[in-house]
Parts: structure tokens; C-alpha cells; sequence
């Protein structure tokens, strides 16, 4: 196999692993669309039908890895079904009138004996009747001197109108609750944070995004707007419901990033803090629009860092060195910003966890396990879609073992005309050779080819790194410089 191969990366650009990912599904989240199930918004709320989700195998089943660089084949994991707003998130009419009358009978004890009231007298029919008649022709008066005076719709913003219109403004918990609070911090970001709207032949769907800078920047996963890439439509809704049209500036499968940009530089970005301070146990917030849901908050602690995560499929596959948390993420989160107790973006919500071979409609979204991609990588790979549409990717120059099951994780055997370690790659340099067992990348062990990629890629282009490489029982540490390849 070429250098050039399509499915080939220099670490490894591997499939799931079947043997260590039986535990959990992985999901992306930015498809909307009610599982059946889903609890009622309102009390003797209509029931809604369920939609029926496609049948379709394990995200791991059947996982190939050809390493003299025949393409793989995994079969396609379950996902949200797209382009459906649930009901309740569209409009709540033809919900039953609740009354007063009719929650205070449901209300009263069982057994109860109805109260009967008296009404108020001929006398009370008559001064209501002339206090009606008076009131009536004083709001005419007033109402109808309103109406010669001034456009009933002059300043009311309209959801449609168009991609100008003011800026939205924080909420009132920016300055009724303390700094470092969860609602001051809330109020501060909401009007930053947007729902994106996409259109386009392979379906409809809905995810999050941010305000980067005053160009009108937007981030979000490349996963919320691939499906427009080769045409379609996307829309960026802001909180005040302004709408405008989005374009791609770059984006990047295996980082799952996208830059979008907006006709509009009066947006207020959000700050990007610094992924590499944070520690496990420190609280974050989440801001999306999960279910279409939008300027929806939640909160949670950061349960662990450097989790090595690879969710979907074939060409579609992102390495993620992940930020986990327990803040409830769904479908529609995707893009979203995770933030810091500042109300800086330490993380941009990617994925989901869920208990493997469960029906859509049974354990799905939420269960505590989310995964964020750390603003280290973030800031790198945004800079390099704004400069030049496309992200670079970081290499050691080495085909991996996919069948090997003891420590580490070893490099291929040469096969063919195809060599194991490429030549004059950093690899190469170093001094590796084929059948070399990788059991450390900068001090943490290594479990399996997944987790040596994602390790690997979580490095900018040009850092030196040092393997622990076990050849012939005995260890050693290899320094090397990524070098670097774009997609």
C-alpha cells in the first residue's frame, strides 16, 4: 500500500475495535426527533406516535481492518432519526384548555361534596354590565388612537425577517446573579451560542454552534453540517430568532470541526479557554439546542480527561481525545461549547455514550457520558480551516497490527511492495521496525491501535514525543517529530 492510501493513516487510521468497544455505543448528536417513549411535556398531553427507527446493526459489527490497504467495512451505527421536530418543540396547540374550574375539581378530595356558590344579584348584573360597557369604549378609544398613530408591527422581531437585526442580549441573570454563578455565566453566553439549521438531499437535522470572533466565525462538528457540503442549505438561528445563511469556510473529518461564516460582524464571540488546565472534577456548563431545543443549559463536572474516542463510520470517523462529562448532552448538542466556571469554551460537545444494543427508542440520549473535544485542538485545527479550508494531521509513519491481542500495541509486518514503517517518516527516523510493540506515547499506556491514533493526533504538526517501544522483551525510549499530512 502507497503512502497515498485513502483508508491508510500513519498511526493507524483504524476501524472500532470490536474486542474493546462492546461496552458502549457511540453517537453523534446532532439529529433531532422525539424517541418513542419520550414523557409528556404537559399533563393529559395527546400522545404522539412513535416514530419508527430504522433497523440497523451495531456501530461494531463486523468491523474489518485490511492492512495491505484494502478498505474496511463497518456496518452503519444506530443514530437519531433526522429531520423531524418533535411535536412539542414545534407548537403546543391542539393541547387540552386547562382551567381553573377544571384543575380545582381534579384537584378536590375524592368524595368531596361540590360547593354551590349564589350568583351576585340583579343588582351586581347591572354594575358589571356598565363597568364593561365603560371600559370597553375608554380601551376602543385608546386602542384605536394607538392604531392612527403608529405601525402595530413597527420594532417586533420577526423569526424570518432576515439576517440583520440587533445583536441578542444577555438574559437578566448577567446582572441579577453574582459573577461565577450558573445563571450569570448562562446569561452571558446564550446570546453567543446558536442553533444551525440544516437542509439538504440526504436529510434534514439540527445541532449547535458558537460565535468565534466579530467576522462572523462560527464553530461547530463537521458531523451537524456534512450533510451540506456538497449543497444544501444551512441556517444559523440566533436566541433572539434572527435567522441568517451560513456558508463552510473548512472543515475536518477526523477532528469533527467545521468553521461556518455569517454576513454579520456585530456578533459577540465567546472567550477559548485552556483545555490543558482543566482537571478532573471541575464543573462545566453545556449550552445547545438538544432536540431543537435551543439556549438550553446543563450542568456537570468533567469526568475524566484524555478519553480516547472514534465515533462514527467509514469515511465519516473522528479521532477524539476527549473531554468526558456527566452535563446531560443529547441529540442537537452537537457543536455546542462546554464551559468552564468563566464562562470560557474549554471543550466543543461531540459525542455521546449509550448502552450498547439498546433500541433507539429504549436507553438513548442522555446517560451521563459525554465527550467534548478539548479547545486545544479547537484552536489549532479553526485557525487552520480559516487559512486554508482544510486541517493538517500529525504522523509517526507506521501501519498497525489490528489482529495483535497483548500489550501495546505493535506495528504491522512489511506485506509486499508495502512496507510496514514508511520510509524516511518519523518512525523510520527513530530507528521503529516492523513487528515493534508502541506501549507508551508520551508516559500513558497504550491499550490499542484507537487509543495510539487519537494520542497522536491530539499533538500539533512539528511537536517531538517520545514512545516507549519494547523490541525483543526489552523497553526503550524513541524520540521522534510528527510530521504532517492533510486529508
Amino acid at each position: 500500500m502507497t503512502e497515498d492510501s485513502a483508508r491508510r493513516d500513519e498511526a493507524g487510521q483504524p476501524p472500532v475495535d470490536p474486542s474493546e468497544t462492546q461496552e458502549v455505543d457511540l453517537s453523534r448528536t446532532q439529529e433531532i426527533g422525539p424517541p418513542p417513549g419520550q414523557p409528556p411535556l404537559l399533563p393529559q398531553e395527546p400522545a404522539h406516535e412513535p416514530q419508527q427507527e430504522p433497523s440497523r446493526p451495531s456501530a461494531w459489527a463486523d468491523s474489518t481492518w485490511a492492512p495491505d490497504g484494502g478498505t474496511r467495512s463497518q456496518s452503519t451505527p444506530q443514530e437519531w432519526h433526522a429531520g423531524e421536530t418533535p411535536a412539542y418543540a414545534q407548537s403546543t396547540a391542539g393541547y387540552p384548555a386547562y382551567t381553573q374550574n377544571a384543575y380545582a375539581a381534579s384537584a378536590a378530595p375524592s368524595g368531596s361534596a361540590p360547593t354551590t356558590k349564589r350568583g351576585p344579584g340583579w343588582f351586581g348584573v347591572f354594575l358589571i354590565a356598565g363597568l364593561a360597557a365603560l371600559l370597553a369604549g375608554l380601551g376602543g378609544g385608546l386602542l384605536g388612537g394607538w392604531l392612527g398613530a403608529t405601525d402595530p408591527f413597527d420594532g417586533l422581531d420577526l423569526p424570518n425577517a432576515g439576517s440583520t437585526g440587533p445583536t441578542p442580549e444577555a438574559g437578566p441573570g448577567a446582572t441579577t446573579r453574582p459573577d461565577g454563578s450558573v445563571a450569570n455565566i448562562a446569561a452571558k453566553a446564550i446570546p453567543s451560542v446558536v442553533t444551525i439549521r440544516v437542509e439538504a438531499g440526504e436529510g434534514d437535522g439540527t445541532g449547535s454552534g458558537w460565535v468565534l470572533d466579530d467576522k462572523g466565525h462560527i464553530v461547530t462538528n463537521n458531523h451537524v453540517v456534512s450533510a451540506a457540503a456538497s449543497g444544501g442549505k444551512i441556517t444559523v438561528v440566533l436566541t433572539n430568532g434572527k435567522q441568517a445563511t451560513a456558508t463552510i469556510v473548512g472543515r475536518d473529518v477526523s477532528y469533527d470541526l467545521a468553521v461556518l461564516k455569517v454576513n454579520r460582524t456585530d456578533l459577540t464571540p465567546l472567550p477559548l479557554g485552556d483545555s490543558s488546565k482543566v482537571v478532573v472534577g471541575d464543573p462545566v456548563i453545556a449550552v445547545g439546542a438538544p432536540l431543537g431545543l435551543e439556549s438550553t443549559v446543563t450542568t456537570g463536572i468533567v469526568s475524566a480527561l484524555n478519553r480516547p474516542v472514534t465515533p462514527g463510520e467509514a469515511d465519516d470517523q473522528s479521532f477524539i481525545n476527549a473531554i468526558q462529562t456527566d452535563a446531560a448532552i443529547n441529540p442537537g448538542n452537537s457543536g455546542g461549547p462546554l464551559l468552564d466556571m468563566q464562562g470560557r469554551v474549554i471543550g466543543v460537545n461531540s459525542a455521546i455514550a449509550r448502552v450498547a444494543g439498546t433500541a433507539i427508542g429504549g436507553q438513548s440520549g442522555n446517560i451521563g457520558v459525554g465527550f467534548a473535544i478539548p479547545s486545544a485542538q479547537v484552536q489549532t485545527t479553526v485557525d487552520q480551516l480559516i487559512r486554508t479550508g482544510k486541517a493538517e494531521h500529525p504522523i509517526i509513519g507506521v501501519l498497525l497490527d489490528r489482529e495483535y491481542q497483548g500489550e501495546g500495541v505493535r506495528i504491522a509486518t512489511d506485506s509486499g511492495d508495502t512496507p510496514a514503517v514508511t520510509p524516511n517518516g518519523p518512525a523510520a527516523k527513530a530507528g521503529l521496525k516492523a513487528g515493534d510493540v508502541i506501549t507508551a506515547f508520551e508516559g500513558r499506556p497504550m491499550i490499542d491501535p484507537d487509543a495510539l491514533v487519537v494520542a497522536i493526533r491530539s499533538k500539533p504538526v512539528g511537536s517531538t514525543v517520545t514512545l516507549t517501544v519494547l523490541r525483543d522483551g526489552k523497553p526503550r525510549d524513541v524520540k521522534m517529530v510528527l510530521q504532517g499530512r492533510s486529508d
